[in-house]
């Protein structure tokens, strides 16, 4: 039997057996390996890639392997290595702070200069993890209120460059940043890079458009040219409504057509994340009665201190990263990484710090290719022995529940909520799932019938048949496992 003494050794397939082991648990395994075999080299998936590997971390046990040392494209399954990094790095009850500075002095209720805002990378101020984006920037605007402060003479502005390079993810496509989970980041982050329009169509035909904005009222600028149409059948019965960033004037153009009486909800990224970020919280100030002349002064230098925004613990922040797989959180957490240990938040930075962390858990050195911390680059490869490695890694670590209680669970929550219902991996599988084009991941941990905890990672590329196919096998997989007998060795 393999052991495990620091990193997780794996064994062959073939060498899997435990010498002297019930010859039930040894059918049982055999019966595995020939179900799993056959849903591999179905004609479905005949032109796929396949890469899976199963392990009983108790024994040092490899139950199934399957191209295991190969890569892959793990899509969001690069959050399982993100989030291990990042709870490593930050602990479970660590805060964000975004310090609020005064570059000037306050005199006769008046800010004598710019109020200005430090952000280091906090991904809480969104409708997802806050309930509202605004909610914290009211909060803000209520404490300067408080410290009365009525006029702002200068200018609300970014401060500092914790993420000086590029926005973009290295490797991701260019289609995708115009949609809400392609959104980029920076060291201010609104909403998850995103507004959200609602388009209602006048009363009749001819009518003005209205477009309402949220979370912010007043940001982005738009400029609506779309128009209220009769309705008419087919095509024409729909509302055909675009929504583009001019990159030249720095407004959103809501164009298109749209049926009297109806209404439809259009998604836009923000071309500048701190911009955004400003705006939001200048409209929260002038919400709350605090005025801003906008007036231009020297270049802005750091001041006093005049607040600090702090965001949720980690807990809820990872929760809400891996659960619904939001891509934003992941980059943030990804720079914040290196902007942590190394003082500069780049992506170059945090790949060299990750590929280092992951030689450390024991991956080897050609099991994985870092670009980005979401999964959203197509750069980005890995293997299942290095997944695997990862969730060993933080199974044995002391700082393992708040990992786990991360994951999606089948059946329950998250990406994996309505699958594997009425199974034996309802509320037992915790898994996070990836999906890109011809990319489809699932990766976690499974609780047996016997009380054993296997770690497992299905990873497919280059797959022609359906994403709900593919899909259907990895939760055939994990639903065999959860039926299996192993017993905890603990």
């Amino acid at each position: 039997m393999a052991a495990l003494s620091g990193a997780l050794l794996l064994m062959s397939a073939s060498c899997a057996q435990i010498t002297g082991a019930p010859s039930r648990a040894s059918d049982e395994r055999a019966e595995l390996r020939h179900v799993i075999d056959s849903m591999l080299r179905a004609p479905d998936t005949r032109g796929a890639r396949w890469g899976v590997l199963i392990v009983d971390p108790d024994r040092g046990d490899t139950l199934y392997s399957h191209d295991a040392g190969k890569l892959f494209v793990p899509a969001s399954n690069m959050k399982i290595l993100t989030s291990a990094i990042a709870l490593e790095t930050f602990g479970p009850d660590f805060r964000f702070m975004t310090p609020v500075l005064a570059a000037g002095p306050v005199r006769d209720s008046i800010l004598e200069g710019d109020l200005m805002v430090a952000g280091r990378g906090d991904p809480g101020v969104s409708d997802h993890l806050a309930g509202d984006a605004m909610g914290p920037l009211r909060a803000v605007a209520d404490s300067l209120y408080r410290m009365g402060i009525r006029r702002i003479r200068g200018r609300v502005l970014p401060f500092g460059d914790a993420f000086p390079d590029a926005t973009a993810g290295f490797g991701w496509g260019w289609d995708d940043l115009d949609e809400a989970y392609g959104a980029t980041v920076d060291e201010l982050l609104f909403n998850e890079g995103f507004a959200e329009l609602r388009v209602r169509a006048g009363a009749a035909a001819g009518d003005t458009v209205t477009v309402q904005l949220r979370p912010a009222k007043s940001f982005p600028k738009l400029r609506v040219t779309a128009v209220t149409t009769v309705r008419g059948s087919g095509p024409d019965s729909l509302p055909q409504i675009s929504a583009i960033k001019d990159t030249l004037r720095g407004d959103v153009v809501v164009a298109g057509t749209i049926p009297v009486g109806d209404s439809v909800r259009a998604v836009v990224t923000f071309r500048d994340q701190r911009e955004a970020f400003v705006a939001a919280l200048a409209e929260a100030l002038r919400d709350r009665g605090i005025s801003i002349a906008d007036s231009l002064f020297a270049p802005a230098t750091a001041g006093d201190t005049l607040l600090v925004m702090q965001s949720l613990p980690m807990t809820q922040i990872l929760a809400a990263f891996m659960k619904p797989s939001q891509n934003q959180i992941g980059e943030m957490l990804f720079k914040s990484v290196a902007l942590s240990r190394a003082d500069t938040g780049t992506a170059r930075v945090a790949r060299r710090l990750m590929s280092q962390r992951l030689r450390e858990w024991g991956a080897e050195p050609d099991g994985f290719i870092v670009w980005d911390g979401s999964g959203l680059s197509r750069r980005d490869m890995v293997s299942p022995e290095t997944v695997v490695r990862v969730l060993h890694a933080m199974r044995k670590s002391p700082l393992f529940q708040a990992y786990y209680d991360a994951f999606p669970v089948a059946g329950v929550d998250g990406t994996l909520e309505t699958r594997m219902r009425g199974t034996t991996a309802e509320a037992n599988v915790r898994g996070k799932t990836g999906t890109l084009g011809n990319v489809r991941s699932l990766s976690g941990y499974v609780t047996t019938r016997g009380g054993g905890q296997l770690i497992f990672s299905v990873l497919s590329n280059n797959f022609l048949t359906s994403t709900a196919y593919v899909s259907r096998v990895q939760d055939s997989i994990a639903v065999r496992l959860a039926r299996m007998s192993v017993r905890s060795a603990r």
